[in-house]
């Protein structure tokens, strides 16, 4: 078992994006953070808001989604941070609203900030907490449905999806990924 050194929660800075779908991330890690009775501060050289919990490091890139991987990879540079021992949380336009992936690795899914993570670090191989958002239906409605607040019977299924996250917390944060997605995935949706 591999913890993860640091948990990324991706989204877009400022106060127009606040409750858009797309900052689900950083409504995760604002949540986790006071848990852990930890508060992101503004850190330049990281290019994002970061917190220190023990050897553990929550960061909320402030260079804007498509441009993530600039705060991810300054600080797993600094602390010599691997790409196995990454976390990131994001929205996830291909499951509905409430659902919950984790996995290691693989593609994109046409996610910038991912992209841009991948490009940045050289490998996929971090691990993503997917957190669904559903889909608008038509793909050229994509950017306007991200950059907006989700409708609130969605907002309630993505905070209990949230509350099920930090309930795995103890398991995701002990790098027990297995005891984590038997928690996360209901079973008959499991490979």
């Amino acid at each position: 078992m591999i913890p993860p050194r640091l948990i990324v929660g991706l989204g877009n800075p400022g106060n127009e994006y606040e409750d858009n779908r797309h900052n689900l991330g950083f409504w995760f890690v604002d949540r986790l953070a006071s848990d852990l009775k930890v508060s992101p501060v503004a850190q330049g050289k990281f290019f994002g808001r970061v917190a220190r919990d023990g050897d553990r490091w929550l960061l909320q890139p402030s260079t804007f989604m498509n441009h993530s991987g600039q705060a991810v990879a300054a600080l797993a540079r600094f602390y010599k941070i691997e790409a196995q021992e990454i976390l990131v949380v994001h929205d996830e336009l291909d499951l509905p609203p409430g659902a919950i992936r984790l996995k290691q690795g693989g593609g994109n899914g046409g996610h910038n900030g991912l992209k841009d993570i991948q490009a940045h670090l050289a490998t996929p191989d971090f691990w993503r907490l997917r957190l669904g958002i559903g889909h608008p239906g038509e793909r050229n409605e994509v950017i306007n449905y991200v950059l907006k607040a989700p409708r609130k019977e969605e907002h309630e299924l993505i905070d209990r999806a949230i509350d099920r996250c930090l309930l795995a917390w103890p398991k995701l944060g002990a790098g027990d990924y297995e005891a984590a997605q038997r928690l996360l995935h209901p079973k008959s949706t499991l490979p």
